[in-house]
């Protein structure tokens, strides 16, 4: 691996593409801490507490809790890109559109994402009202007209930001290197990874520092981070392991003479991947099943609301049944839907039979067609099950497990009589509130990072392996140029 990043760093025009995709990074990444007029968002992200919010503040790489102008992140465009992908199965015009005109195809996603952007806007514009994140709200509330001068620029700024990070996506896929919404999604997620390594340093620091029993939960604490950390490299490894694995169809080509040569009659393979089909079942499953909660908690729908809209999002939401359940089948339709639509088994056949190919004991045309399409689809569901699994396990059993291990080690230290202390005198409140506040914040972390640590590791390995398939793939084109 170091060796082809070497190869490729030292060729010239693909160093020219690592380097313009690292710029666009830096400026999406300079686009995440730029303010928005009329928003102070101080602590904003403490209002997720482990919902949908949370999840879409880490595709936003934390710009969703700071409110700046990326905030809306790559949502929108992976939302529209998901309803004209749809739309081209069911109306058969645009399908001919998507596959004879790509630009007029791209143009129509642009329109889209603009009408998401603004929508999704409108939304977080209400959030932050609700929340009292407006800067010049109590001037506001003497001039009722000064809300709608406020609301028009903030929203303007979302839809401006989500239609820049929808530029930046392009020029990726056009002079870059990988998928322009992958890359981001990559940069976004592990920007986060700074903050959970402190928060495990704080969970262990703290313990020592407080507890009267530092022998014993100052020890709990360390082992309970290095096998967290362990844990997560190990499912790293097995991702990869699983990513890289096929299932081959032996081809035995027919011998033929030409001339005074004889061609073929050597045996070769049809290699099938078990992921075939990579992140993009994850990151369209997350974004559907994500939408709905999402706009409730922008319209300031919370689990304490009551009425139908309360019940709604307690049912929706990431703790409860439906959630998993229907990121499950999700992931798996998705996986189906995007091997249908990337893999087709008759054009393998007609093209075994025209190269005198043919699999050993099927005949050719289309009993060969389907044969592959009954292989494919056993395989399309393994590594569907495998996705499905990875993404909706930590949902289901993470953040209880985790929520009551970290609790047990800080309150079982003896931190919370030490919060106690220091709340009993006036003098050093300020400080008990500010270790209630690490506490507080270690746990809602950990426990966001659990529940969506499945979706965001199989999205950051996965964009990982297929840029440098993709690398490796220029490397090869421009070895074999020579002989061309």
């Amino acid at each position: 691996m170091l060796q082809t990043l070497k190869n490729a760093w030292n060729t010239k025009d693909i160093r020219s593409k690592i380097i313009f995709t690292l710029f666009i990074l830096v400026l999406y990444r300079i686009g995440t801490v730029i303010p928005v007029p009329f928003v102070s968002a101080n602590n904003f992200n403490s209002y997720f507490g482990g919902t949908i919010l949370d999840y879409m503040n880490t595709l936003s790489g934390g710009s969703l809790g700071t409110a700046t102008l990326f905030a809306l992140g790559v949502s929108p465009y992976i939302n529209a890109s998901i309803i004209i992908q749809l739309l081209a199965v069911v109306f058969p015009r645009l399908g001919e559109i998507a596959k004879e005109d790509k630009e007029k195809m791209n143009f129509i996603t642009r329109i889209v994402t603009v009408i998401l952007a603004i929508v999704t806007a409108i939304g977080y514009y209400f959030l932050l009202k609700n929340s009292g994140m407006l800067a010049n709200a109590a001037n506001a509330d003497d001039n009722p007209g000064a809300y709608w001068f406020y609301g028009i620029v903030i929203v303007a700024c979302y839809v401006a930001g989500a239609s820049i990070i929808m530029w930046l996506a392009e020029r990726i896929n056009e002079r870059g290197l990988g998928n322009g919404i992958s890359i981001i999604l990559f940069a976004n997620i592990i920007s986060s990874l700074p903050s959970l390594v402190y928060n495990l340093v704080s969970l262990v620091i703290s313990t020592y520092q407080y507890s009267e029993k530092a022998w014993l939960y100052g020890i709990v604490s360390t082992l309970f981070a290095l096998v967290l950390l362990a844990s997560l490299v190990a499912l790293v490894i097995f991702v990869i392991w699983v990513t890289g694995s096929e299932r081959r169809i032996p081809v035995q080509y027919a011998k033929r003479v030409v001339g005074r040569k004889m061609y073929g009659g050597q045996s070769s393979n049809i290699p099938l991947k078990v992921n075939m089909t990579g992140v993009m079942p994850i990151i369209f499953a997350s974004s559907i099943v994500s939408l709905v909660p999402t706009i409730l908690a922008l319209c300031g729908v919370t689990s304490d609301t009551e009425g139908f809209w309360g019940t709604l999002n307690r049912i929706l939401a990431s703790n409860g049944v439906v959630y998993p359940v229907t990121l499950f089948i999700l992931i798996i339709a998705f996986s189906y839907f995007y091997t249908t639509i990337t893999f087709d088994p008759m054009e393998v056949a007609n093209n075994l039979k025209k190269q005198g190919g043919a699999i050993p004991g099927i005949r050719q045309g289309r009993p060969t067609a389907d044969y592959i399409r009954k292989i494919l689809g056993k395989v399309t569901l393994v590594g569907a099950l495998f996705l499905s699994i990875i993404a909706v396990a930590p949902v289901v059993f993470g953040p209880h497990v985790l929520q009551h291990i970290v609790e047990w080690i800080m309150n079982g230290s003896d931190l919370a009589k030490e919060i106690a202390k220091y709340t009993a005198d006036s003098s050093t409140s300020w400080y008990a509130t500010y270790l209630q506040s690490q506490i507080d914040s270690t746990v809602s972390s950990l426990t966001s990072m659990f529940t969506f640590g499945g979706t965001s590791l199989l999205i950051v390995v996965g964009v990982a392996i297929e840029t440098f398939r993709e690398l490796e793939a220029q490397l090869t084109m421009r070895n074999y140029k020579g002989f061309l």
